[in-house]
Formats: C-alpha cells, sequence, structure tokens
C-alpha cells in the first residue's frame, strides 16, 4: 500500500472518531440520567476527540504523498 493510501485510511479513522466523539456526548448530555454513565461516555468522547485531532495534525503536517 502506498504512503498517500495509508494516509487517506489513517485520515477516514480520524474522522469517525470524531464523529463517534459527537454521537458520545450527545448521548452523554442528553440521554444519560445515571452521573456514572455520563461521566464515562463524556470521557470516552473526549478521548475520542483528542485522538481524532492528533490524527488531523498529523495528516495535515505530514504534506503531501
Amino acid at each position: 500500500m502506498s504512503t498517500a493510501m495509508m494516509n487517506m485510511w489513517i485520515s477516514f479513522i480520524g474522522m469517525g472518531l470524531m464523529i463517534l466523539s459527537v454521537f458520545t456526548i450527545y448521548i452523554s448530555r442528553y440521554k444519560f440520567k445515571n452521573g456514572f454513565l455520563k461521566v464515562i461516555s463524556a470521557l470516552l468522547a473526549y478521548a475520542c476527540m483528542i485522538i481524532g485531532g492528533l490524527i488531523m495534525v498529523y495528516i495535515v503536517f505530514s504534506g503531501p504523498a
């Protein structure tokens, strides 16, 4: 697999993690009533957002393939 294709798949993973974090934080804020589940889902959402953001920074600064 070429470097460009690998970067494409890595960027898809980053975008998927960001989309997952949006849905998870929505569920955390509006659907869960239990405080423990709210905290766990919010932590998962923020972890996905941070990892997805770091992946996007890596892809942008790696330059054209």
